[in-house]
């Protein structure tokens, strides 16, 4: 089988790995000429996956054309404000019935796009593929050191989600479905806000019990705002939801949680962005979800604070003090009052 993975960032680079190892013909492409000439001389991905030996049998191309001659899988690597751009471009050169599967996790700021929506108005029209999502708590950090991973495929169509599942499945990594592409990619690109303010707390001296509250009460935002959008209550509750916010808001490897830990030491957004070669994918997440509950009239005062740090420059340690002096609730009124479980 042949495969396509389109960006070469860690996610990408440790996708190909896995593609590989499985057997499949795979092409890695590399944005950057210079980037790509490098690795291919060092067999190495040393600007965002150091340390990581790149198998032989992947060949590296910065050409469109070359990486995706004849691919069945198309793998949608690149960061979610780069998506429409890139898939737009690749789409010249996917062939009829191939599976694209989106492997980025944000939506675009200002269509409010989920990324299997932008590819799909991207693609050419008459253009016959599927689409697909592979999502959950994956860093590539140790994905590419194969250590075990659980993710999930999810596709509107149950064949599709399986044979993405049969394409990536192996000893270290494994794959389950879902049917429910929206909540896959809501919880995909909603974790990382919660991430954020996981790191901003961490960074203000807080400690495991506020973020143990932040991951609980965002896991609710998440869900509130994904059933709006469409999503399945339960998907929230795996590997995608639940799974991804575990470990992006406890793992150094988080490139959004230390982005706040940085910003709750009293450095400013724009330190941090420029302060590393990789996308903070919350950050333009939290505009996206803040504009989606202005839009559909849905609470989420965790993600509305996270907007106010990040976008309107207000001192963290206040809007922790806002969200704390929030009127009481009932823990679980929304679950029991709209019954969702």
């Amino acid at each position: 089988m042949k495969a396509a993975v389109i960006g070469a960032g860690s996610w990408g680079t440790a996708i190909s790995q896995i593609l590989a190892d499985n057997g499949a013909e795979v092409r890695l492409w590399v944005r950057r000429q210079k980037l790509a000439e490098r690795i291919k001389s060092t067999r190495e991905n040393s600007e965002y996956l150091p340390g990581i030996r790149i198998p032989d049998e992947i060949i590296i191309t910065c050409e469109l054309e070359e990486a995706l001659d004849g691919a069945e899988f198309v793998v949608m690597a690149v960061p979610s404000q780069a998506m429409r751009k890139i898939a737009g471009e690749a789409g010249r050169y996917i062939k009829n019935q191939s599976i694209v599967i989106n492997a980025a996790k944000g939506i675009e700021v200002g269509t409010l796009l989920r990324m299997s929506q932008v590819i799909k108005e991207e693609l050419p029209k008459g253009l016959e593929v599927e689409i697909a999502v592979i999502s959950g708590p994956s860093h590539a950090e140790e994905v590419a050191r194969r250590l075990p991973t659980a993710v999930v495929a999810a596709a509107e169509k149950k064949d599709v989600a399986e044979k993405v599942q049969d394409f990536f499945m192996n000893s270290y990594f494994r794959v389950y479905t879902n049917l429910d592409i929206v909540g896959v990619e809501m919880g995909g690109a909603l974790k990382n806000i919660i991430a954020i303010c996981a790191g901003i707390a961490e960074g203000l001296g807080f400690g495991d019990n506020t973020r143990a509250a932040l991951i609980t009460r965002g896991i609710m935002e998440i869900i509130r705002l994904g059933v709006k959008m469409g999503g399945q209550p339960s998907t929230f509750f795996g590997l995608s939801g639940v799974g991804d916010v575990i470990v992006t808001c406890n793992s150094m490897f988080s490139r959004n949680r230390r982005a706040g830990i940085d910003i709750g030491r009293g450095k400013s957004v724009k330190e941090v962005m420029t302060s590393t070669n990789m996308v903070i994918e919350g950050i333009y997440t939290t505009k996206a979800a803040y504009d989606l509950a202005r839009k559909y009239g849905i609470e989420m005062p965790i993600t509305e604070k996270a907007y106010e740090v990040l976008y309107e420059g207000k001192n963290p340690v206040d809007a922790v003090k806002e969200l704390m002096s929030r009127r009481g609730k009932h823990e679980m009124e929304e679950l029991i009052n709209k019954d969702w479980l």
